[in-house]
């Protein structure tokens, strides 16, 4: 029952080249920085990343972009990286842009284990091409599969050994749906603690869906987009 390993290397040993990998994170609140590190020094190459957003030119998955590590972005919104962008426009990189609800119902089904579903996001737009669509109470919908990945990789306040996770506040974000659909989820947490020193009633992810797990460190913690109002 013992989940622990050393560090973020150990962690991802077996993340090999052409990986599925899912990482949670939105914007760059609760990414997990320890692990993406570890990627780039690895140098694991021809990855697909299922993330909400591509993380910013020098940091978070931008520093997995900047290597040419990652081949396919599946992704809901990435307008705050430059380099994404230019990947994009010189076919460096392939990209499935995805609606933001329609990305985290694919990573939820594929948790609950339920293949596909029906939304009408999307109908009338390009993300519909070659979709089946069908009709329900007057309304068109398009057919989206459940979303699968390999690893699916989080960062989470605190954790023990069994892997019992919590999150602060907005950190859970795509997090606590990404650990169910992994088939290995990779947990890195702030803090890491015994058994029986969280409450139960506060634990947002089972230790069942988590294979491992280790104490991160250096969290930068950054704010992608700083506004501030001028004080007269």
């Amino acid at each position: 029952m013992n989940k622990i390993v050393a560090d973020a290397a150990a962690a991802i040993r077996d993340i090999s080249d052409g990986a599925t990998i899912m990482l949670g994170g939105f914007g760059l609140c609760g990414i997990p920085e320890n692990c993406i590190n570890a990627l780039v020094e690895k140098g694991t190459k021809d990855l697909t990343c299922i993330s909400n957003n591509a993380g910013v030119d020098d940091f978070g998955l931008g520093l997995l972009l900047k290597t040419k590590q990652i081949r396919k972005m599946m992704s809901s919104y990435v307008g705050e990286n430059a380099e994404f962008e230019r990947q994009l426009l010189s076919g460096e990189l392939e990209v499935d842009l995805i609606p933001q609800g329609t990305l985290a119902t694919r990573i939820q089904m594929a948790g609950m284990g339920i293949p596909a579903f029906f939304t009408p996001a999307g109908y009338g737009t390009e993300v519909g091409i070659g979709k089946e669509v069908r009709e329900f109470n007057g309304k068109m919908h398009l057919l989206e599969n459940a979303l699968y990945a390999d690893f699916a990789i989080v960062k989470a306040w605190k954790g023990d050994r069994f892997g019992n996770l919590v999150f602060r506040k907005t950190t859970r974000n795509f997090s606590t749906s990404m650990a169910k659909a992994g088939t290995i989820t990779i947990a890195e947490v702030e803090e890491l603690v015994e058994p029986g020193e969280l409450d139960p009633d506060t634990i947002h992810v089972a230790g069942i869906y988590v294979h491992r797990i280790f104490q991160g460190v250096g969290y930068e913690k950054r704010i992608e987009r700083r506004t501030v109002a001028i004080r007269n």
